[in-house]
């Protein structure tokens, strides 16, 4: 039996949860079960009565408001210890075409892919500002070449992933997961494939990431930075080393130049005092370099180590963070075939 879990983060949605969740299947071709899920970031307003009245079938309630990050991993843990053999997650604000959700699920089932990320093609949307749009590929160039895949859209959090690909996924960042999973994903060998997918005309409200186009270039660009520096750290601190040492050079020059060429070798102190400090911190930004890769290698073997934990934690029956069933009263009822507090098979 195949089970499919949708999961929505949502963070004040009530106004916004009919019509998203409406549009959402509950039958799928080659799926058995298809299940809801939504995971509330601290929500002050009625989002979980709302999600209970349309037939969620699982809530995931976080004690405070966290971010979308940490919302998005703890949804992957639940559907994972609630038995899911895919998991798309999509937005509550109705960004994304609900009938595209087959699509996106078909190469999972047909074993061609662990993780398939939906492609808006940002260039049609209209509601993105010319910025924003340029933010976008951008930051899919970036994550591109870091992850080694060949996915267009990286910054689509609309997505299906494998029961393995949820499995070796962990998301470390406060901010944004869409970058960072797709970069675990590729450099963890896992099939990573995109599929042309369509966004609905009008969201149903103004993202919440970003208060101004100023904070959407900020933040992307500096998460963008640091996920360069933390994936490809010897390249960087490389790059800026030679700077530092080119500059270090550059300030030797005159001195250089008077002692080969006039013979003299009594002037341009502040040349080579300049020029000495810079070659030193070169060598010292190299050898910070070579720290952050052995770190970076650490931090493998860690993502590994995570990966065979939460397997024991799956076969031994730890039941789900922060979980409340969609149904008060239903959480100690099997769940089509499943127990929900350990997501094995009954």
């Amino acid at each position: 039996m195949t089970k499919l879990i949708i999961q929505i983060p949502c963070w004040n949605e009530e106004g916004q949860l009919p019509v998203t969740l409406d549009a959402l299947p509950r039958a799928l071709p080659g799926i058995d079960v298809v299940e809801w899920l939504i995971i509330d970031d601290g929500s002050t307003d009625d989002t979980i009565e709302v999600a209970r009245s349309l037939g969620v079938d699982h809530v995931v309630r976080l004690t405070n408001h966290k971010g979308l990050a940490h919302a998005f991993q703890a949804g992957i843990d639940a559907c994972l210890k609630l038995g899911a053999d895919v998991i798309v997650n999509t937005d509550a604000d109705n960004q994304y075409c609900a009938d595209d959700i087959g699509a996106l699920v078909a190469p999972v089932l047909a074993g061609t892919a662990d993780m398939v990320v939906g492609d808006r093609h940002v260039d049609d949307i209209a509601h993105f500002s010319w910025m924003k749009k340029r933010l976008q590929h951008l930051g899919s160039w970036v994550a591109r070449g870091v992850s080694r895949t060949a996915v267009a859209d990286a910054t689509s959090g609309f997505r299906a992933y494998s029961r393995q690909a949820a499995q070796a996924l962990t998301v470390v960042t406060s901010f944004t997961y869409t970058l960072e999973t797709l970069i675990q994903a590729g450099r963890s060998d896992l099939a990573v494939v995109d599929v042309r997918v369509r966004t609905n005309p009008e969201v149903l409200r103004e993202s919440r990431l970003f208060g101004s186009t100023w904070g959407y270039v900020r933040r992307n660009s500096l998460s963008m930075v640091r996920i360069y520096t933390t994936y490809r750290p010897l390249r960087v601190f490389s790059i800026l080393a030679a700077v530092l040492a080119v500059g270090g050079l550059a300030a030797w020059s005159p001195f250089l130049f008077d002692w080969i060429v006039r013979g003299d070798r009594s002037g341009r102190l502040q040349s080579v005092i300049l020029g000495a400090v810079l070659i030193i911190a070169s060598l010292q930004v190299f050898a910070l370099g070579v720290i952050a890769d052995l770190i970076a290698t650490q931090r493998t073997l860690a993502q590994r180590t995570l990966e065979r934990v939460r397997g024991i934690e799956l076969r031994v029956g730890v039941p789900p963070a922060h979980y409340e069933p969609g149904q008060p009263g239903s959480l100690n009822e099997p769940v089509e075939g499943l127990d929900v507090h350990s997501g094995e098979r009954t």
